[in-house]
């Protein structure tokens, strides 16, 4: 590969030298200061023409070459819903433009050598048509809408309302890590405040809310069940990330203050994943795709796609942080303003009481 990229060097650089040296000779011609030859413009012409189209067959033959031949490592196998969606509108509009390329490309290269300057030939004045005009803006014009309204469809579809029985999973990024939470048995997260975030709390979970006691803090391994959608409550701490799982085409901005959301219906189990890539070692995982930093390429987090009954077991194995870390809550209640509504005092004898 290096013996054939100093080739391709020294080719062009002779190319370039050449041309160089017309641009040189026509310059010299254009000042009156010396004549063309006779014949140099037809044999010129007749090259550079025939060059057109040499690069137009080996360039499109080592396009469609290296095109197939990355055709397996460029396709990721597709794990979700959505991920089918994504896929066929990007494989129409990919189709469409690829048609239209082809065909500009073949006519500019081919009138290039068609209609190569001579000497004893004019060209044909043809200045304006207007019923040309118009088909060659409106059917572009067309094609572009039904694409356009294609895409806001798949789009509407992809971030609509997330089905009340989603697993809701909230998904952090900070420098340079991803923080997970899970609600617990009683299906709701905690409350969070970003001004309760200290060395302790990454989270900045209020641990005065009952939803907080059981949440699930920073597992080992991200798990989601297959066939059941999944809801994805993403934030940043401090500055923009992107939450990146390729094999579900799932992609969504982290940003601060700002959160958002993203729900997806796995579609294969990881076990599945491994037969069908032939791969024991696969794993799906989650990826920062913002370059947020010095650490950005540690951002990475493993995701397992369960059968529903192997998920519940999972969820059931995994300890909450209140009970994992109770001198963290302790802590937490020992420091937290005591000017509490009724309500919230209740709340605290009760968390107190649980612990």
């Amino acid at each position: 590969m290096i013996t054939i990229a100093i080739g391709l060097s020294i080719l062009l650089l002779l190319v370039v030298l050449f041309l160089l040296f017309r641009i040189g000779t026509l310059a010299s011609i254009f000042r009156g200061s010396s004549q063309r030859p006779a014949g140099t413009s037809r044999t010129s012409n007749k090259v550079n023409s025939t060059l057109f189209l040499l690069f137009l067959i080996f360039g499109g033959a080592a396009f469609i070459w290296s095109f197939a031949d990355s055709w397996d490592t460029m396709n990721l196998p597709i794990a979700s819903v959505h991920g089918e969606w994504t896929d066929n509108l990007f494989w129409t509009t990919m189709v469409v433009i690829g048609v239209v390329f082809v065909i500009t490309q073949v006519l500019l290269f081919f009138y290039s050598f068609k209609y190569q300057h001579q000497d004893n030939k004019k060209a044909y004045y043809y200045p304006h048509n207007n019923k040309l005009e118009i088909v060659w803006t409106m059917i572009p014009a067309v094609v572009m809408a039904l694409l356009v309204f294609g895409g806001w469809k798949t789009w509407t579809k992809i971030t609509s309302a997330a089905p009340e029985d989603a697993e809701v999973i909230e998904l952090m990024g900070k420098q340079f890590n991803w923080m997970v939470r899970y609600p617990g048995a009683d299906g709701q997260l905690g409350v969070t405040k970003h001004t309760l975030i200290d060395a302790t709390n990454e989270f900045g979970v209020d641990f005065n809310d009952k939803n907080a006691l059981d949440d699930i803090i920073n597992p080992l391994e991200i798990h989601v069940p297959k066939g059941k959608p999944v809801l994805l409550k993403i934030r940043s701490r401090d500055v923009i990330h992107s939450v990146f799982m390729p094999h579900f085409r799932l992609k969504m901005d982290a940003v601060p203050g700002m959160p958002t959301k993203f729900w997806f219906v796995p579609t294969k189990t990881t076990y599945e994943m491994q037969n069908e890539t032939g791969n024991p070692d696969f794993k799906y995982e989650l990826a920062c795709t913002e370059v947020c930093g010095r650490g950005h390429f540690a951002m990475r987090y493993v995701v397992v796609v369960d059968e529903q009954e192997d998920y519940e077991k999972w969820l059931a194995s995994q300890t909450a942080f209140a009970v994992q870390n109770p001198e963290v809550v302790a802590k937490f209640q020992s420091t937290t303003p005591s000017q509490l509504t009724a309500e919230n005092k209740v709340v605290k004898e009760e968390v107190k009481s649980e612990l």
